[in-house]
């Protein structure tokens, strides 16, 4: 078994390294805050790092989890990055949906160090990294994705190496883009439904079973219904990620209407004070605006 450090440990990474513990692999765990990181050791096993530096230190693959650009590069780089206690010929993979930018820059310097760095931003939300069923889409050197797609197959419904780097950034950004659409859509459909006084649940039953169904429509139409969003992935991150998906759409010529819309309804969503709102709180909107 290789022997492993995961960095960060939210709502996705937490149970992501528990699967790989569980899996047999030795793994040293870093989190901001190290109460966390106790927690997932008494659950776990493994070992607990002070900082990201330490538990990197003699792994041979470095998995990450955090929130943002700003995160990443904290753990990355620095006398107590990542990449400082990292040895040549080890992988880094970054779990985290990030801008192409900070891909392109930690990967250049990856490089330099002799680390292979491979870009693997997840969909499948909490209940998928819970499961062990997350969608993995990578981007990469052939050889450095073959060393760690047995690793995090452990956790992955399916794992795919779309390209070279930044590759799995873009297609996460692809994946961001049609989400928002949908969820717009389905929000829209049962706003209607309300408003004409239809049996929901019979309509639902009913274009669920055509060219409508989506995992959205049915993981999600029963709690949007009834206005529950305490689950899933919350409108700050996703208004996170469409700003990343805004800004390379205007770095490669792509014209994304629809995703530019969304965004402004989830910013009304976020002043109606669902920040941490799942993301099928759309629908909120509508009823708070018709």
């Amino acid at each position: 078994m290789v022997k492993l450090a995961f960095l960060g440990l939210g709502v996705m990474g937490y149970p992501m390294a528990g699967h790989l513990s569980k899996a047999g692999h030795p793994v040293t765990v870093y989190n901001r805050t190290g109460a966390r990181a106790v927690r997932w050791q008494q659950e776990h096993g493994g070992a607990t790092a002070p900082t990201p530096r330490a538990a990197a230190a003699g792994a041979g693959v470095v998995l990450a989890c955090v929130g943002n650009d700003d995160d990443l590069r904290s753990i990355c780089l620095g006398p107590e990055g990542a990449f400082a206690g990292m040895e040549p010929g080890s992988v880094f993979v970054d779990h985290t949906t990030v801008s192409a930018a900070v891909t392109r820059e930690l990967c250049a310097e990856a490089a330099r160090r002799d680390i292979a760095f491979v870009d693997a931003p997840v969909s499948g939300g909490q209940a998928g990294a819970e499961r062990g069923a997350l969608s993995i889409m990578c981007g990469g050197d052939a050889a450095a994705f073959a060393r760690i797609e047995p690793v995090i197959a452990v956790y992955a419904r399916i794992c795919r190496r779309i390209g070279e780097s930044g590759s799995g950034q873009m297609t996460k950004m692809c994946n961001q883009i049609a989400i928002a659409g949908l969820l717009q859509g389905l929000s829209e459909a049962l706003h209607f439904a309300e408003e004409a006084g239809l049996d929901w649940r019979a309509v639902v039953e009913v274009i669920s079973q055509g060219a409508a169904a989506s995992w959205q429509m049915e993981n999600r139409h029963e709690t949007m219904w009834e206005g529950e969003f305490d689950h899933g992935f919350a409108v700050d991150w996703m208004r996170k990620d469409l700003g990343i998906c805004l800004e390379a759409a205007e770095e490669v010529g792509a014209a994304l209407p629809v995703t530019a819309l969304v965004d402004q309804f989830y910013k009304d969503v976020q002043a109606m004070g669902g920040g941490r709102w799942d993301t099928s709180s759309l629908i909120q909107r509508l009823r708070a605006f018709s």
